[in-house]
């Protein structure tokens, strides 16, 4: 099964960039339905983003879009998440998740996605 290892969270200033990465292991990228969540303190887990195998298709959530873009290079078994434009309330650990053939009919559902990755946490100062 699918390892999978998020990097690039960090401190940024209102309105500044940010890039996550989401390195997979232990199963072939293209083979995974790949989205993006985030869980701020005190809340729920929310979508993000997502993209389907071959990057066709991608999703995203009102919050985020035209200031986020989700990638995959499946040749490298990385995904990315560009984030510009970045409020204080983006803020929250991002984590990367992956299903197994998915074909994302639900992908802003955190519970179709069995592979998790631990997170890693984005700081937004005002």
């Amino acid at each position: 099964q699918v390892q999978l290892v998020e990097t690039g969270g960090g401190l940024v200033q209102a309105g500044g960039s940010l890039r996550l990465s989401c390195a997979a292991s232990g199963g072939t990228l293209s083979n995974y339905f790949m989205g993006w969540f985030r869980q701020a303190s005190g809340k729920e887990r929310e979508f993000v983003a997502a993209i389907s195998r071959f990057g066709s298709t991608t999703y995203y959530a009102d919050s985020v879009k035209g200031r986020f873009t989700i990638s995959r290079d499946n040749a490298k078994n990385t995904v990315a998440l560009q984030m510009n434009s970045l409020k204080p309330d983006d803020a929250a650990v991002y984590y990367c998740a992956a299903d197994l053939g998915g074909s994302g009919t639900y992908y802003y559902r955190d519970d179709e996605y069995p592979y998790w990755g631990q997170g890693t946490p984005v700081t937004v100062s005002s």
